[in-house]
C-alpha cells in the first residue's frame, strides 16, 4: 500500500529560475551588435542599387532599349537598345544550363545514392576544385582546349562551355544537399514494397527534392549570367544580333558594359548604367522565379 500510494502521488513539475539580469543585458547587447552589423552590411548594397537605378533608369525606361540593338549607333550618339545583348546573355546562359544541369544532377545522385569508394572521392574532389576555379581560369582553359587545340573559332558556344565549368559545381552541391534532406524512411518504405533502387530515386527521391533542386539550378544560372571573363576571352562584341552560336561575335550585357566603359561620351555612360540595371533586373527576375517555383512545388507536394 505504501508503494502504491507513493507512485500515485502527483509529481510537481520543476520550476525554472528567472533569467538573471546579467544574461538579459548580454542578450540585448548581442542582439544590438548583430542588428548594427546587418545595417552596416546593408549600406553599401543600398548605395550600389540606388546608384545603378538612378543612373540607368533613363535608358531602361525607353521602349527602344528593349526592342533595338546598337546597330548604326555612333559612340557619341544616344539611342538604340540592348536587345542584342539581352539575347546573347540569355542564349549563352541557357545553353550552359542545358549542358550543366543534367550532368550536375546525375553527379549529385551518384554521390548521394551510389557514391562509395575511390570514384566517389575523386568526383567530390573534382567538384571542390571546380567550385574554387576563378572565371578567368575557366575561360583560359576553354580557350586553350577548344580554340587553340581543336581549332574552333571564338564563339558564343565557347562562352557557354566556360559557363558550364562555373555552373556545374553549384548545381552538384545544391542538388546533393537537397537529396540528403530526403528522409531515409521514404527510401526504406519503397524498398520494402519491392521497388528497385533506380525507380525509387526517379519516382520518390528526386520529386521530393525537386523544389530545392530547381531553386539551386536557377540561382546557379543567375550567377553565371553576370560573368565577364568568359565573354572577354572567348567571343568578340557585336553591335547587332547574331543568332549563330558557333561562329561570329555575339554581344552580352557584361560584354556591352566592358565595351562602353572605354567610351568617354555621355551616351556611353548612359549605356553602361542602363546595361548594368538591365542585368540586375534579369538576375532579380531569376531569383524571384526560383522563389515562386519553390513555393508552388512545395505546396503541391
Amino acid at each position: 500500500m505504501t508503494t502504491s500510494s507513493t507512485l500515485d502521488k502527483p509529481v510537481k513539475a520543476p520550476t525554472f529560475r528567472d533569467v538573471s539580469t546579467g544574461r538579459k543585458i548580454k542578450n540585448n547587447v548581442a542582439t544590438g551588435l548583430v542588428a548594427l552589423c546587418f545595417a552596416i552590411a546593408l549600406v553599401p548594397l543600398v548605395w550600389v542599387l540606388w546608384m545603378v537605378v538612378s543612373e540607368g533608369i533613363t535608358a531602361v525606361a525607353s521602349l527602344d532599349w528593349w526592342q533595338k540593338s546598337q546597330k548604326g549607333i555612333l559612340p557619341d550618339q544616344t539611342g538604340g537598345g540592348v536587345y542584342h545583348a539581352i539575347y546573347g546573355t540569355i542564349v549563352q546562359s541557357a545553353l550552359a544550363a542545358v549542358i550543366a544541369v543534367p550532368l550536375g544532377i546525375m553527379a549529385a545522385i551518384y554521390l548521394v545514392e551510389y557514391g562509395r569508394g575511390r570514384l566517389a572521392k575523386v568526383t567530390t574532389f573534382m567538384v571542390d576544385i571546380l567550385a574554387g576555379v576563378p572565371s578567368i581560369v575557366a575561360a583560359l582553359f576553354i580557350f586553350a582546349l577548344w580554340i587553340a587545340t581543336f581549332g574552333a573559332p571564338q564563339s558564343a558556344f565557347a562562352v557557354s562551355l566556360a559557363l558550364v565549368l562555373l555552373m556545374l559545381p553549384v548545381v552538384v552541391r545544391s542538388t546533393e544537399e537537397m537529396l540528403k534532406l530526403v528522409p531515409d524512411e521514404l527510401r526504406e518504405a519503397s524498398y520494402a514494397l519491392g521497388v528497385p533502387k533506380w525507380k525509387t530515386i526517379v519516382r520518390i527521391v528526386v520529386p521530393t527534392a525537386a523544389p530545392g533542386m530547381i531553386s539551386g539550378i536557377l540561382l546557379a544560372l543567375a550567377r553565371v549570367m553576370g560573368e565577364t571573363a568568359p565573354v572577354l576571352v572567348l567571343v568578340g562584341y557585336a553591335k547587332s544580333i547574331n543568332t549563330n552560336m558557333f561562329d561570329g561575335n555575339m554581344a552580352s550585357l557584361p560584354l556591352l558594359i566592358y565595351q562602353e566603359l572605354a567610351n568617354p561620351e555621355a551616351a556611353g555612360r548612359e549605356r553602361v548604367w542602363g546595361a548594368a540595371l538591365t542585368l540586375i533586373l534579369l538576375i532579380a527576375l531569376l531569383y524571384a522565379a526560383a522563389a515562386v517555383v519553390n513555393k508552388l512545388l512545395t505546396r503541391n507536394r
